[in-house]
């Protein structure tokens, strides 16, 4: 950016439960005397956060407030002009994010958030992506543990494998989490609206390009009992793996032909049963607004779990890479994905954007097309674990 800014970033929807945590990342992590703000609805709360921050962070400038709702699009513009990175935290996104996409990308700031939505994700492809790309505006989703662990993973995994050869890579995911109110919000909207979902899916494959002599597809997978991995797979299609996919149609590195598939893993077949019964019924009972409604009376947005429980959760990738006769078997893990790491992965990446030397990449982005072995470096400093378990060849 040419334009001088205020700030180096904004973070929207601070008084959340994920935008506080954000928050005191920031101020913990970031180099002394970051010129940022926080951005939300409630000045006095704003205020109250920004005041504990310096109080607990002397070191640290405090932060600046601006006062803006996800609808007001004179204030979202108001933001994205002065700042060179904004971050947001509000969700569901689908129905409050793409203001605040269209503000950056007029105002010259570059986006990033931490959603997991898809239909989100394709939409502001179809509307706003070649424009992001011809002005030069970086918009990157997912940058929470929804996407970066996979999509990270996956891309330091290619990086140990033959770049020249067809490649195949499955990802295993397990953790331990409790969802807050806005992101157990954000799930029952997303069951809700898997018929949308779908068609602004195939809108965007109509449309797309793809890779010029190159292969980029799924891997099948079924469920199965997987000794390895101590537990039951089964293939999952979310947003992880449509990342990690995205990432591969664009770098060469992924190979001349490159599939993968994302798999979750229970220890307890009854735990799988579990998960099935439940997905089953969230997509049949959701779509009924009167059970929507009462679901949504059950848990506030704002909240969430206590650093007690966050303590106790965590998060595990497996990734096993084939090609070439080579095998390679890496593991990223970390704490809890929900919203400490999410957290993290979300500054580390704001930080990233607004002070290191990236790849001269616009338009809509995936967090590896976008920061790569940069955001790496950070995230292994902060203490996520990207390490090579085994590899053989034959």
């Amino acid at each position: 950016m040419t334009k001088e800014r205020c700030y180096d970033l904004v973070l929207v929807g601070a008084t959340g439960f994920t935008g506080r945590l954000t928050a005191k990342y920031l101020a913990a992590h970031a180099p002394p005397r970051l010129r940022w703000a926080l951005s939300g609805r409630d000045q006095s709360k704003l205020a109250a956060i920004a005041a504990t921050l310096a109080r607990e962070w002397p070191d640290q400038s405090e932060p600046d407030i601006m006062v803006t709702d996800a609808g007001d699009e004179i204030a979202l513009r108001a933001v994205a002009e002065t700042s060179r990175v904004v971050v947001t935290t509000i969700g569901p996104y689908v129905s409050r994010g793409e203001p605040l996409v269209a503000a950056c990308i007029a105002g010259g700031a570059d986006y990033l958030d931490i959603t997991g939505e898809t239909e989100f994700v394709d939409r502001i492809w179809l509307d706003h992506h070649a424009e992001a790309e011809r002005k030069g505006v970086r918009l990157v989703h997912c940058c929470g543990f929804i996407a970066i662990a996979e999509d990270l993973g996956a891309y330091f995994t290619v990086q140990h494998l033959p770049q020249d050869a067809p490649l195949k890579v499955n990802g295993h995911v397990r953790f331990r989490l409790r969802f807050s109110g806005g992101s157990y919000r954000s799930l029952i909207q997303s069951f809700a609206r898997s018929r949308q979902r779908q068609v602004v899916a195939r809108s965007r494959q109509a449309v797309e390009a793809e890779p010029s002599a190159r292969k980029v597809y799924a891997l099948p997978g079924k469920v199965r009992r997987n000794s390895y991995l101590g537990g039951w797979v089964t293939p999952d299609s979310s947003i992880s793996a449509i990342t990690v996919r995205r990432t591969a149609a664009v770098l060469p590195s992924y190979g001349p032909e490159f599939g993968y598939g994302h798999h979750l893993v229970f220890r307890r077949f009854s735990a799988l049963s579990g998960f099935f019964l439940t997905a089953t019924a969230a997509g049949v009972f959701l779509r009924l607004v009167p059970v929507r409604k009462l679901l949504l009376k059950m848990k506030k947005a704002g909240v969430g779990p206590d650093q007690t429980e966050r303590d106790r959760s965590w998060f595990e990738l497996i990734f096993i890479g084939e090609g070439a006769g080579r095998t390679v078997i890496t593991k990223v893990t970390g704490g809890d994905p929900g919203y400490d790491e999410t957290a993290k992965m979300l500054a580390e990446s704001a930080l990233c954007i607004a002070f290191d030397d990236l790849p001269r990449r616009s338009g809509q982005l995936t967090p590896a097309l976008a920061m790569g072995d940069a955001l790496m470096r950070r995230l292994r400093t902060a203490g996520i674990s990207f390490q090579i378990v085994k590899t053989s060849t034959i």
